[in-house]
């Protein structure tokens, strides 16, 4: 007979945890995209209410509507003065200051001595006044009523908006979507911006974002953001590695150097190229299009003409184009372009393969890959010390840049699309939200994100450090990496290695040498073997090979430790060694204490002070 069942043991219901309410926001000139913290803690990108995860950064109005985002874009064609596109840069701008930079869409004006724009809003016609009713129990005929007058039309008003309402309309309304998708309101968000950005531009940008009724828990730096998104998607973030985050956007190209050590990331060395990006693709695609338009139909159609029927002519192709792009960086076949009533009545319908867009782009590829070399080049690293390339913006997954970048790579260097580039940066950021949405209010990490804080200023070490201990035979060195170059100060690192000893039973002593070594690389040319039955004499090809190299360069000191060594191996037959632990201590003041011990063993550590 089974035993009665006790009450209360029935496992409980799982309770269905609830994502963050946080948002990351990349919150570009030309794009944007929102990503949250699913349950399980990862970064989505999510899209909005149109199924747009890149979300044009634009705003139209026509007649009584406003268009926000990729809804807006259409509009440029015939509603141009009216669509405001290209207003991120302007933040922190002076009216002075903008007026030198090109607008394809709402003229710039001046307001209050800011760049604004003044776009024509519908006002809607009153509505005709009501006819009162005869008073209830009256014998009085009913009046007659004058006819009501005539629906005034309805007009058309000015309205003026500066570069911050619009700012604040387009991050409303990707926070909303962001909301909408949660279900519930959005308490925290970080907001990337180009590491160029001023202090003036940053705080016009989160006062934006505040009167959207966004809690800006960071502005953070696009580098910082894509260095963010790639960690999470290891298992061992805080492995040291060397990155160059390659941002190729609509307007300009940047670049950023990075040194990863122990998980903390340090900039090396960066550079901002403009011209170089999206724009510059579209308008080679476009003058592609517009050349095989005219060969079709006869019709004139420059890319250089400032004539309304061929400025709008070119405004539909370069929204067709971006289908197109999308188009050549998914499949690797042709991709078409096509434009109803592209002008004078006359449709349009053309393609390019992948090889045709390869040629047409290879000067783009060429400068952005001259631009990488020289950056490298700037921090006198050499490509083989770089460990990845990590590729950011929709731009850079066209994959003939891939292939360009790797003639001035080393074939070590991995350069990686893991995620799609045009979500590293929202992805990046919502990792940021999450982090710091688990801060409380007093924590001192807060402190980081002031202006003036100190603990932001990078100190970091100049040359790697590696200590040197006998090998087996006692002829060779061994070499031992301690600290790497450009790890930032303060810096604790703990070591393990085998010594091995001398046949001698009993204590014996060991000597390491701690050296500032220098991390060169090496070039070995081998000729290849030419076939001896080849009945032409041609010379013989060389191959180069490239492997980094550890030299000495000054000793900073030496320190004498007693060990007792004993026996490897399960019959403890094997030869005599000791287990020593290693630690290097760094601090801000660049002074370093150096402490060795033998492990498993009761006595003291022996210091060493530099």
């Amino acid at each position: 007979m089974s035993s009665p069942q006790v009450n209360g043991t029935t496992t409980p219901a799982n309770t269905t945890q609830r994502a963050p309410p946080v948002v990351g926001i990349n919150f570009g000139n030309s794009y944007a995209s929102i990503a949250i913290l699913n349950k399980d803690g990862v970064p989505d990108c999510i899209a909005n209410e149109d199924g747009e995860r890149q979300i044009a950064t634009a705003l139209s109005f026509h007649g009584e509507e406003m268009y926000i985002g990729n809804q807006a874009k259409p509009q440029l064609v015939k509603n141009s003065k009216n669509t405001i596109v290209g207003f991120r840069n302007l933040l922190g701008k002076s009216y002075g200051e903008a007026t030198s930079m090109k607008s394809t869409a709402a003229p710039i004006v001046e307001h209050k001595h800011e760049p604004a724009y003044t776009v024509q809003v519908l006002e809607p016609a009153p509505a005709p006044p009501s006819i009162q009713p005869t008073p209830k129990g009256s014998h009085a005929p009913t009046p007659l009523q004058s006819p009501p007058p005539e629906l005034a039309e309805p007009s058309y008003i000015s309205k003026t908006l500066t570069v911050s309402d619009v700012a604040s309309t387009v991050l409303g309304s990707l926070v909303n979507s962001a909301s909408d998708f949660l279900g519930q309101r959005i308490q925290g968000a970080v907001i990337t911006v180009p590491a160029r950005f001023p202090q003036k531009a940053r705080d016009a940008l989160s006062k934006a974002a505040e009167h959207a009724g966004v809690h800006v828990l960071q502005l953070l730096d696009d580098a910082a953001a894509a260095s963010l998104a790639y960690s999470s998607l290891t298992a061992h973030p805080t492995e040291d590695r060397t990155s160059l985050i390659l941002d190729l956007g609509a307007s300009s190209l940047d670049l950023t150097l990075l040194s990863t050590k122990q998980g903390l990331v340090h900039s090396l060395a960066s550079s901002h190229i403009a011209d170089i990006g999206g724009d510059a693709i579209d308008d080679r695609l476009i003058a592609f299009f517009a050349k095989e338009f005219t060969k079709k139909t006869k019709v004139p159609l420059s890319p250089t003409s400032s004539d309304p029927a061929d400025v709008r002519a070119l405004t539909k192709l370069r929204l067709a184009v971006e289908h197109t792009k999308r188009t050549l960086s998914a499949s690797p076949g042709a991709a078409s372009c096509s434009v109803e009533s592209l002008k004078d009545g006359l449709d349009f319908s053309g393609t390019i393969n992948r090889l045709r867009f390869d040629i047409e782009m290879k000067p783009i590829y060429t400068a952005v890959s001259t631009e990488v070399k020289k950056l490298l080049e700037s921090a006198n690293l050499d490509p083989v010390l770089l460990d990845e390339v990590i590729l950011v913006g929709g731009t850079a997954l066209l994959p003939g840049l891939s292939t360009q970048l790797s003639t001035v790579l080393e074939e070590s260097t991995e350069i990686r699309a893991d995620i799609d580039p045009s979500q590293v940066l929202s992805r990046g950021a919502a990792v940021q939200a999450g982090l710091l949405f688990n801060l409380g209010p007093n924590d001192p990490l807060l402190k980081a994100f002031h202006e003036d804080c100190k603990a932001l200023d990078a100190h970091v070490t100049t040359k790697p450090i590696s200590a040197y201990f006998p090998s087996e035979e006692g002829s060779e060195e061994i070499c031992l990496p301690l600290i790497a170059s450009e790890t930032p100060l303060p810096a604790r690192r703990t070591v393990s290695f085998v010594a091995q000893l001398a046949e001698k039973e009993g204590e014996q002593a060991l000597g390491i040498e701690i050296w500032q070594v220098n991390e060169t690389v090496k070039v070995e040319k081998t000729k290849l073997e030419v076939d001896p039955e080849d009945e032409e004499e041609e010379e013989p090809e060389e191959i180069e090979t490239r492997h980094r190299v550890i030299e000495k360069d000054v000793q900073l000191g030496a320190l004498k430790m007693d060990v007792v060594g004993s026996r490897a191996g399960k019959k403890k037959k094997g030869p005599l060694q000791a287990t020593i632990m290693l630690t290097i201590v760094i601090n801000l003041d660049h002074s370093v204490e150096v402490l060795a011990h033998q492990k498993d063993s009761s006595a003291a550590p022996v210091t060493l002070k530099l």
